[in-house]
């Protein structure tokens, strides 16, 4: 995006922060809105500048203080998600895992998990599942929407189970 930017605009990405910055705009939508009406950026770009002028972004952040701050308050919910973290590593080496502020995205090619801690109790696992029903415990996606198709509620590392990571293994296999 960076290199795009610098090729689309002639600015790189340091002058457009300074540019934002200098009009004191501080909400996200205020400044898209204003790189598209004052500079012509397509919703793209103005995304992507308007995150990096606020440091909201997961690539502004030490990946360890984003995942700490995940679970401040939550710490007895971490078992969980190194569990899952563990487990899902060894599918394949193609996977990425990227640490926003308040979820984790597991990716091959698309996204096919995303890890939420959701309560002081709860970590919630979305998963990408396209034509699967629902069961008791493979949940419909609740507040992740379209992102996921389903959703497993998890309270204990030892629910992450056989059930579970085939679960995850069919969602790997078909992010694709």
């Amino acid at each position: 995006m960076e290199k795009g930017l610098q090729e689309k605009t002639g600015k790189s990405l340091e002058q457009w922060i300074k540019i934002v910055q200098k009009t004191k705009l501080d909400k996200h939508k205020a400044i898209i809105d204003f790189l598209k009406s004052e500079h012509g950026f397509t919703h793209g770009y103005a995304n992507f500048v308007a995150l990096k002028a606020r440091g909201a972004d997961a690539a502004s952040h030490n990946a360890d203080d984003l995942l700490t701050n995940q679970y401040k308050g939550k710490e007895v919910l971490k078992p969980i998600y190194n569990e899952l973290i563990k487990k899902v590593s060894k599918f394949g080496n193609d996977i990425t895992i990227t640490l926003k502020k308040d979820s984790v995205s597991i990716i091959r090619k698309k996204q096919f998990a995303l890890i939420k801690p959701a309560t002081k109790t709860r970590v919630d696992l979305g998963l990408k599942l396209k034509d699967k029903p629902t069961t008791d415990r493979l949940g419909n996606s609740g507040p992740f929407g379209t992102m996921c198709t389903h959703r497993v509620q998890l309270t204990d590392k030892k629910e992450v189970d056989k059930e579970l990571l085939d679960w995850l293994k069919e969602a790997y296999e078909k992010a694709i």
